[in-house]
């Protein structure tokens, strides 16, 4: 007997859905900075301006992806997509990680070589465009930070304008090292610094979509104390064939094979036992997508546990 307590595959809004309109202002004040900075660049011959704005750029670019995402993600499911396009969202999250390595190993590499032969740099430029992107970085944060937490994409966002912002400072700084010492080099070394504050962010995103592709237990689930208030449930005997596991961002779900007593398996005693196991893993786990598939304890015996 198996029974699905939210009878639906149409699914919810999605986690980056939710907060579309915070991810259309941050990809707003993003473009405009950019202009801004790449121009700054060129007239002051700054590379550590052109990495910031380099990535923003690619944060712009890994916005409109979980926008796009987002939208396809609405599609309605079908006999062939049951969960219909949830997961575009998670291709997006990938595809961001990839572009933030790709960005961060590029602006190394110029850097790398300019070691040594680095060009004089007009400072007034560099460092008034750099505080600029500063603010607009910060006001972008506020934007996202109520929501980083219901979205691999939104998270995503979060911390490439986290590290945008650490990138302005970096710039910021060099353009007063310049300013104060004639230290020309100060505008490479904060293009390697920007570089390498991507990297760990990039890689943290790539672990988290990894883990939804490999459909790994959310953070934060302990199955054993899932499994502990099933068996708590009056009438059950035992759980097993357990399975959780994310579609995308804000949508996981669980699956499992509950074994109860013969005597409460009639039309009534079999609704209450599944009632009463919804309301316990919405109160535990939540998901109004778990499905039970509930088994006599006189044929336990011939079921085969493979799994948790």
């Amino acid at each position: 007997m198996g029974h699905d307590h939210s009878h639906s595959h149409g699914l919810s809004a999605t986690g980056t859905g939710k907060h579309r309109k915070r991810l259309i202002a941050v990809l707003s004040i993003t473009l405009a900075v950019v202009l801004i900075q790449v121009v700054g660049a060129v007239i002051s011959g700054s590379l550590a301006l052109l990495a910031d704005a380099g990535h923003m750029l690619s944060d712009a670019a890994g916005v409109f992806i979980a926008l796009l995402a987002a939208w396809i993600a609405t599609r309605p499911a079908s006999d062939q997509r049951t969960y219909g396009y949830q997961r575009a969202e998670v291709l997006a999250a990938l595809a961001n990680a990839l572009v933030l390595i790709v960005i961060s190993v590029v602006i190394f590499t110029e850097a790398i070589r300019r070691i040594g032969s680095a060009p004089e740099v007009q400072t007034d430029v560099m460092l008034w465009a750099a505080v600029l992107g500063a603010v607009a970085n910060l006001v972008s944060l506020l934007i996202l930070r109520g929501a980083q937490k219901e979205s691999l994409n939104v998270r995503g966002a979060y911390l490439e304008v986290l590290g945008d912002l650490l990138g302005s400072f970096a710039v910021i700084a060099a353009a007063v090292v310049i300013m104060v010492t004639g230290f020309q080099t100060a505008d490479t070394v904060a293009s390697i610094v920007i570089a390498v504050m991507i990297l760990p962010r990039a890689w943290h995103l790539l672990r988290d979509v990894v883990d939804v592709l490999l459909e790994a237990t959310p953070k934060g689930v302990e199955v054993q104390m899932i499994r502990e208030h099933i068996l708590s449930v009056h009438g059950v005997v035992s759980v097993h064939d357990i399975h959780i596991w994310t579609i995308t961002s804000g949508v996981p779900v669980f699956s499992a094979h509950v074994v109860v007593e013969d005597a409460v398996l009639s039309a009534r005693g079999a609704d209450q036992v599944l009632d009463k196991l919804a309301t316990c893993l919405g109160s535990h786990f939540d998901t109004e997508h778990c499905t039970f598939q509930l088994e006599p304890e006189s044929h336990s015996e011939h079921e085969s546990h493979q799994h948790a």
